[in-house]
This record gives structure tokens, sequence and C-alpha cells, in this order.
């Protein structure tokens, strides 16, 4: 019976220290294998989400700032273009303008918005009659001046020498001797030989002022009359501004930089490296950068919004996010460190680290202790041995099942571990099972922010949305647009194929005898075109209701895009106005798809009319137009190549013909119907 009881007991020890290593092998193998899943899924979901983060935050950061300083550069290239067309229609009238009295900086106008005149060494302001002429400008110029939060000063000079400014700093111009400073070098500043040079409206790079040190740039364009150069106007810009929101945007790891359209850091809180901003004479030009990935983000920066690109410079890993101001052609760019995005999830892996490590650590030392102990009781206390192994068995064995079930059971969204009596054993067990509540609890808060995050997504990703459809909206969409007239029907319609894009469609009366009629297509996709087609919208409308003809209109809007063009955007146009009254229609094409025209008991046809340059291509473009008699019942359908261009699976087009075709089928309908 001894030894069949001691046999029992041995064996007892045995199937329990067997049982035991099994157990803690196979829980050890589970914390492992969950520690490695929850490890790469914190890890995942966390780089992710901070990637999306810092992708949106970064470009609207930096396509809100981008906006800011191009709506600054767009006012005063305003005010500069309002400076020239009074100056334009002084000189083209001189005779009928008396010469008006002008006058040095005066000490006691410091402070105060005045005009005063400056002129170069050795030139006689009396001798210029110019000087005299423009001088009747100084009510407009102290008007522009006092009315703009934006100018530094506004000026116009003449060829022969002279400058007539305005501004509030007339003490600037006084020496301490009180001596006024006259002679000033109108003909050599660098506004003056650039705008001379390119004949055009211009923008000097980043200079400090002459008199205040202050740095900031020039907007100037030249004055002509009878073909000749007879003056140049401008404003000076400063950027005192747009320095001190760059210098309070330096953060730890991240910071916000300014690059001109040379390439040329000019603003940027840094005060080392690559980003450390100067003078344009001073400052290299990234483009040239011998890192070439950063040489191509600069350049694609000036002209586009990029993406969040991750970008090494000088040995460590930034991400860069930049968008163009075009008004003036510079970029704004946010840099941030990378090691700064991804110190969260750095921080939150060895925290998790260190809480399994210390759970596994405690379960390890207290399963020895306990292996130890239960083997010098059995020996010790034979006739206790079945006591205590059951003992053990009921401390140990059952609260590791019982662990060992739920963590293999955790899954979906039954991811929660609770403490339960049965885990209360006030030894490692206890203190194990306190661990995977611990870290279970912070996983549930982890992923409660992680959906937080997601929604605030979802919620920015649904405004863009309607803003793209009230872009969408801009185009007519009541019908009929004209209820009281019956002496003609219309209807249109635009249906995007993925989002809203360039084309468009306008008609309006111009006046009661006539109807302005609109057919467009811009270049590209997307919210650039999109932005593009109401900018050319209006202004072709609003050339039209001036009462210029399709020619002159289409001529007009060709003009104005392309001084402001520096993305290279285009528009096709189409362009009728017809007389309700005579059934004339004058048309002018610029570059649009050929109309379709029914006469009266016909049927649709393709008139292939005269085809001019598209808008937007070259400025100064002469366009041609012609007339075409529409007899009552007449149809005339106009489209944008989305129509014949439209490709079905095998990447077949509709073509023109089977469009006819399709038209045709249908002649008798009305607009509406046929489209």
């Amino acid at each position: 019976i001894f030894n069949l009881i001691l046999v029992f007991i041995l064996a007892l020890v045995g199937a329990y220290i067997a049982v035991s290593s099994y157990q803690r092998k196979e829980l050890s193998e589970i914390v492992q294998k969950t520690s490695a899943e929850q490890q790469e899924s914190i890890e995942g979901v966390s780089n992710e989400t901070m990637s999306a983060i810092l992708d949106s935050t970064m470009k609207k950061s930096t396509a809100l700032q981008a906006y800011i300083a191009d709506d600054l550069f767009s006012d005063v290239r305003t005010d500069v273009l309002t400076l020239r067309t009074f100056a334009e229609e002084l000189f083209a009238h001189a005779d009928s303008f008396a010469p008006h009295p002008y006058y040095l900086p005066d000490p006691a106008n410091d402070g105060k918005p005045s005009v005063q005149m400056q002129h170069e060494e050795g030139v006689d302001p009396a001798d210029s009659r110019a000087l005299g002429l423009i001088a009747n400008m100084s009510e407009i110029m102290l008007a522009m001046y006092e009315n703009s939060s934006k100018l530094s000063s506004c000026f116009v000079a003449t060829t022969d020498g002279c400058i007539l400014f305005a501004d509030d700093r007339a003490g600037a111009y006084i020496s301490e001797t009180g001596e006024v400073y006259y002679a000033f070098p109108v003909r050599e500043r660098p506004w003056f030989r650039q705008a001379e040079a390119a004949g055009e409206l211009i923008f000097t790079g980043v200079e400090p002022d002459t008199f205040t040190g202050i740095p900031g740039i020039v907007c100037a364009a030249p004055v002509y009359c009878d073909g000749e150069i007879v003056a140049v106007v401008g404003a000076d810009i400063f950027l005192s501004s747009i320095s001190e929101y760059v210098e309070n945007t330096a953060a730890e790891g991240g910071f916000v930089c300014v690059i001109d359209k040379n390439g040329q850091v000019i603003f940027s809180p840094e005060t080392e490296g690559i980003f450390k901003p100067g003078l344009s004479s001073q400052t290299p030009d990234l483009r040239e950068s011998e890192n070439p990935a950063l040489a191509s983000f600069v350049s694609r920066a000036l002209t586009e919004s990029t993406e969040l690109e991750e970008i090494s410079v000088d040995g460590k890993d930034y991400y860069m996010a930049g968008v163009p101001a075009p008004t003036v052609g510079w970029a704004v760019v946010s840099v941030v460190d990378k090691d700064i995005v991804r110190r969260p999830t750095t921080v939150m892996l060895d925290s998790y680290d260190a809480i399994s490590e210390e759970a596994v650590k405690s379960y390890s030392e207290g399963a020895g202790n306990s292996a130890k102990t239960f083997l010098v009781l059995t020996l010790v206390i034979l006739l206790l041995a079945i006591s205590a192994a059951l003992i053990m068995a009921s401390r140990i064995v059952r609260p590791l099942e019982r662990m060992t079930a739920r963590i293999n059971g955790l899954s979906g969204s039954d991811n929660t571990f609770e403490m339960e009596n049965i885990y209360r054993t006030g030894d490692e067990i206890e203190v194990l099972a306190r661990s995977f509540e611990t870290l279970s609890k912070r996983t549930r808060d982890y992923i409660t922010r992680i959906t937080e995050i997601t929604a605030e997504k979802e919620r920015i990703g649904t405004e863009l949305a309607l803003a793209n459809r009230i872009q969408a909206d801009m185009l007519p969409s009541l019908f009929p647009p004209f209820p009281d007239r019956k002496d003609f029907d219309i209807f249109a319609k635009m249906i995007p194929a993925k989002e809203v894009g360039g084309d468009f469609f306008d008609f309006f009366l111009v006046d009661d005898d006539h109807l302005g009629l609109v057919m467009a297509d811009v270049s590209g996709k997307g919210v650039p075109a999109a932005l593009f087609m109401m900018a050319s919208k209006i202004l072709v409308q609003n050339y039209t209701m001036m009462g210029y003809t399709p020619r002159e209109a289409l001529g007009a809007v060709n003009n104005q895009i392309c001084s402001g063009n520096h993305e290279d955007m285009f528009v096709t146009v189409w362009l009728g106005i017809l007389d309700l009254k005579t059934g004339k229609l004058v048309a002018s094409n610029a570059g649009h798809e050929y109309p379709m025209i029914m006469a009266p008991g016909g049927e649709f046809e393709l008139i292939k009319d005269t085809h001019s340059l598209i808008v937007g291509g070259i400025e100064g473009v002469k366009y041609k137009e012609y007339e075409i008699e529409l007899s009552p019942g007449s149809k005339l359908f106009l489209y944008t190549d989305g129509v014949p261009e439209a490709a079905d699976t095998n990447n077949d087009l509709f073509g023109k013909e089977r469009l006819i075709s399709a038209l045709n089928s249908v002649k008798e309908q009305t607009p509406k119907e046929i489209l």
C-alpha cells in the first residue's frame, strides 16, 4: 500500500509537473504570438493613421498659406494694373490735362499718407513734362494707398528719371541734418529694368527696401503710349507679416518655409542648413540641388500641389508637402521630421514590450518558485502529498487553463480580458492576469481613439464632396430658363464621368433680341480644371454682356487668361450670339468641336466652321468669326469631346458618325427629349 501510494504520489507529481510545463509552454507561445500580432497591428494602424492625418493636415495647412499669400499678391497685381490703366489714359490724352503740382518729401508728413517726388542725380524735374502729367494721379495713388492694408507704397516712375510715390514714411527720406534725399536712381532700380525688359507686369525678387531695410518685393508694369514705354507704375509690398508667420511655425521637428520662383528659400525659421533663408543674390537654387529628390520636389511645388513625400536631407528623413502661389510664382512648403511623426508609435510599442516582458518575467519567476516549493513539500510531507497536489492543481492549473482559454477566445469585437475571481490567487497568476487586463484596456482605448480619428476623416471627405457639388451647381440648371419667351427653346446638361471637371456650357440673354450661347472644354480634370472653368465662364459671359462680338470677346478673354496663366491651362470655346429677330447667328470657334445644325425639315449635319487657336494659348490672338442664317424650325446642337470620344470596353470610340445618326433618329423631338 505504501509503495502504491508512493508510486501514485510520484506519478501524480510527475503528471502535475508535465501538465504544468505543457500549460506554461502553451501559454508562453500564445503570449508571444498574441504579442507579435498586436505589435504588428498597433504599428500598422498607428503608422497608417498618423500618415493619413499628417498628409491631410500638411497639405491643408500648406494650401491655406499659399492661398493667403496668393490672395495678397493678386490684390496688389490688380492695384498695379489699375494704376497702369489711369497712366495710359493720361498719356493718351496728355493735351487735355494741365500740369499738376508735386512736392519733395516733407518731414511734417512723416506718419501721414502723402504723395511726394524724387528724381535721379542730375535730373531737373522742371524739365520733365511727364512728371507734371502723372502728378494728376496724386489723389488716385493716395486713395489707393490709404484703402489698402497690403501696400507699403505705390508709385509712377517716368523714363526721364523722376518718380512720384504715395506712402506714410516721409521722414525716411530726410537726413539727420534735415536735408531731403531727392537723388534716387529711378531707372537703375530692379523693378524698372525688369518691367522695361519684360514689357508686361512683373514681380521682383525679395530685396531690402532702400530706405528702411525691410524685406519686400515690388510689383511693376510698363506704361506705353504710341508703342513706346513712357513710364513704369508699381507698388511695394513689405513682407514682414509673412516673415513673422513663418517664424512662428517653428515647432519640434517641423516648420513652414516659402520658396520663390527661382527656387530660393526666402522665408524660413531655420538658421542653419539648406532651408536657411537669405537674399536672392546669396541663396542657392534648390531646383539645382545635388539632392535629386529635393530638386524634383521643389520644381514641382512651384507649379503644382504635391502629395505628401518622404525626402532625405542632410542625413535626416522628412515629410514634405508643397503648394504653389501662382500669382507671384512662389511655393509654400511644410516640413516635418519623420522621427517626430513615428515617436508616438515607437513609445507605444516600447511600452507594450515592457509590459509584456514584465508579465512574462513575473510569471516565469513565480512558476519556478512554486515548482520548487511544491517538490520540497512533497518530499517532506508524504502523507499530505495528495492533498497538497490537489490544492496546487486547483490553485495553478485551473486559473492557467481558464486564462489560456480566454486568451485563445479573444477575437473580433470580443477583445476584452477582465479580472475574475479565479485569477485572484495572490501570487504571480494574479499578477499576470492583471497585466493582461491592463493591456486589454489600453488596447480598447487606442481603438476608440483610432475610431474617432477615422470619423473625423470621413467628415472632411463629406465636406469636400459637398464642395464639388456646389461647383457643379454653377451651371444653368433651371429649365425652361426663359418661360416667357416662346420664340426659341433651349436645354443643356453636363454629366461628369467621374468627378467635377472642366467642361461647361452657358446661355444668357444679352438683350431682348440677342441670345448668347457658350460651349467649352477646359484642359485637365479635377479641382484645378473646375476652378479654371469658373473663371473662364465668368469672363466669357462678362465680355459678351458688355457688347463684344464673339471674336472680340474671345480675344479679350484670351488676353486676360494668358496674363496670369502660370499653370499653362487652356480652354476650347464655341461662342455664338443669335439675333432672335433675324435668325442670324454670329459665332467664333476657339479650337472646339464642330457644331451640328438641322435645317427645317432636314437632318443634322456637321458644320466644319473656321477654327481659331484655343483660349489661354498665346496672348494677342485675333479670333475669326462667321455667320449662319437660322430659319424658324432650325436646331443647333453643341457638345464637348466627351460625347464622340466616349469609349466602350474594347476602347472603341463612339465617334461623330454615330452621334449624327443618334441625333437624326430623334430630330423631330424637343431639345430636352433629344438630349
